[in-house]
Formats: C-alpha cells, structure tokens, sequence
C-alpha cells in the first residue's frame, strides 16, 4: 500500500512517500522538503501567517517532487497521510485542507497523524530501525517527553517538560549570545569552539527522583552570567554556549537513563529535530555503552519536521490494525495542542 505523506506543522514544509506491504518494514520511496529559515531569519523567529502562506506555495511542488523520486504518479497513492497536530493552526490546516481534497479527489483515505508519532516513529527508516518496546526521548520544537514504547500506539507517558522544552532553552539560550535565528544549530555550532566547564550553570531537575524536565531556570542563568561577563562576553561566547549545551544534555542523559532504569529495558530511541546535536549523541553513546543500553536515531535528514515520518506513521498504524473506517468523509479537523498519550491504537483519524 503507497502512502503520502504532508507535513506542515510549523516552518518546514515536507512530503514523502512510504510504501508498505504485509508486516515487511515500511520503504520510502521519495522525500522533498523546504525549510522556511531563511524566511524567517529578518524576523527573529517563526511568523505563522507568512509559514501558511509559504506552505500553500510550496506544497504541490514538493508533491510532484517526491512522487517523482518514487517513479510513481497521484494515482498510485492509496491513502493520504497528513500532520493533523500539534503545531500552528493556520500551517496545520494547510497540509490538512490539501490532504483532504487529494484523497477525495483520488477516493482514497485520509489519514490524521499525530506530529510526535512521527517523530517517535522515524528511525523505523534508518539503516538500524529499533525493535518493541523501548525508552523513547523525543526532544522536538516545544516538546521534551520520556515515553514508555510497547508498541504502534501503545505509550506510556513517563516523563516531559514543566516549562521550556530543551529546543526552546537551546534557542533562548542562543538569542541571549546574540546568534541569531534558528538559535540551537548555530549555539551548538559556536559550543564546539567553547569549554563545556567554563561556566558552573545549574541542571533543573537532575536529582529530583523524578522523569520531568524544566529548562526556563537554565535560561535565565544564562542571561543573568552574561550580564556578569559584560563586555567580556564577546570573548566568553563560546565557553558560555559549550557550558550551556553541556548543562542541557547532562539533564537529557540522565533523565533518559533513570526511564531506562525504571522500566528495565535496554534500548533507547532518540528523536526530533534536538535529536540531531552531535554532543546529545555523543554523550548518549558512551553513557549507553556503559550501561549496555542500545540507542537508535532517525536518519539525519529526518530528525527536522518531514513528510517521510508522517507517511511512515500512517503506514506503521495501518500494518497494526489500528485505522478505522471515517464516517464523514473527507472532511477534517486539525489540534493545535494534541497529547500524544491518550491516542490510542483503535482511535480513528478523527
């Protein structure tokens, strides 16, 4: 079964197409993306009605695009999967009002996916998928959740953030140094230059018994040791962002170990665009070692928003039973805030 995947939570806009056959591994065929950065950048952050804008003009591009790579034509696609939430209204119903026209117009499905089951689900297209069950930490935009992985469908909420996310500690840590939009590639880019123990910065949370994160503390350390540099932080910018980088992933390791040791499995899933940080990965991978725990990541290309992993999600749901039949049609909603636990296996599309 060929499904299409569209992606138009926030600031990417991106299509895929997964094949999937009987209980075989599901294949992507084709990807195309378009990153609004560059877009965004004069302002400093995402402007929601210039992202929908940019989805409406970029989506049947990206569509032709990835259809191309699969060899395959819009009369191939048995079903339609699209990011149904969370993310920004205006980019949501975007992807969700084209989803749904194409299925209609093609008599085939429509599918609502959840944007962090994607996330969660992505390195099922890596060269070294996972298995059930695992520990999986998705660290993605305003999102930083522990989760308890039985299987498709099957989560369990084991911890996540009370305040900022570790992405947006990474961005608001990045706009104090002065570094510009999108803050966390370019704050873990200059932390390479720096020295993660210049700077004693405080790690909320890290011995509270507890799964749950908070971040907005370590922001305002940052800015309060800036202050203290004064002039100086011209030349202590790149210690500062090592030491920052390093207090935010010494909480994300240990949190994610404590979930591993607390439900006893030995295999970890990283994921979401954080997921990408090559010293998250780093430090993950000797800690693991050590503890015999194997850790799996998407592939790099797919830890920022995409079509591939909504695609992916929708085929995963369909090889597990867990889609029923839609009694309205094509018509569609979208959910801006959208828990991923209470999802369950046997909820439909809508």
């Amino acid at each position: 079964m060929v499904f299409l995947g569209i992606e138009t939570s926030c600031d990417e806009t991106g299509v895929g197409v997964v094949r999937a056959c009987g209980s075989q591994p599901p294949q992507l065929l084709g990807a195309a993306l378009h990153s609004q950065v560059a877009m965004h950048r004069n302002y400093g952050g995402v402007v929601p009605e210039l992202a929908s804008r940019d989805h409406i003009r970029r989506l049947l591009p990206l569509l032709d695009e990835a259809l191309g790579q699969a060899g395959l034509t819009l009369h191939d696609v048995q079903a339609v999967a699209y990011t149904r939430g969370p993310g920004l209204a205006g980019a949501l119903l975007v992807g969700a009002g084209v989803a749904c026209a194409l299925a209609c117009a093609l008599q085939v499905p429509a599918l609502g996916v959840h944007h962090l089951e994607g996330h969660l689900l992505s390195p099922f297209l890596s060269a070294d998928p996972p298995a059930f069950p695992f520990v999986a930490l998705l660290v993605s935009g305003g999102h930083t959740q522990l989760m308890r992985v039985e299987g498709v469908g099957r989560y369990q909420l084991l911890g996540e953030t009370i305040d900022d996310a570790a992405g947006e500690a990474f961005d608001k840590a990045a706009k104090v140094l002065g570094l510009g939009y999108p803050g966390g590639p370019a704050l873990a880019r200059l932390a390479e230059q720096g020295d993660p123990a210049a700077f004693a910065l405080p790690r909320p949370l890290l011995h509270s018994g507890g799964l749950d994160f908070s971040f907005a503390g370590l922001k305002t350390a940052v800015l309060t040791q800036a202050r203290k540099l004064g002039p100086e932080l011209a030349a202590r910018k790149a210690d500062l962002a090592a030491s920052t980088q390093a207090a935010i992933v010494e909480v994300l390791v240990h949190k994610a170990l404590a979930a591993l040791r607390l439900t006893g499995l030995k295999r970890l899933v990283v994921a979401g665009g954080v997921g990408a940080n090559q010293w998250l990965r780093a430090q993950l991978a000797q800690a693991c070692a050590r503890q015999g725990v194997r850790v799996h990541y998407p592939e790099l290309t797919l830890c920022t928003d995409n079509g591939a992993m909504i695609a992916l999600a929708a085929a995963m749901r369909w090889q597990a039973g867990g889609w029923l039949p839609q009694g309205d049609g094509w018509a569609f909603d979208v959910k801006p805030r959208w828990p991923l636990e209470p999802w369950s296996l046997a909820a439909p599309a809508r």
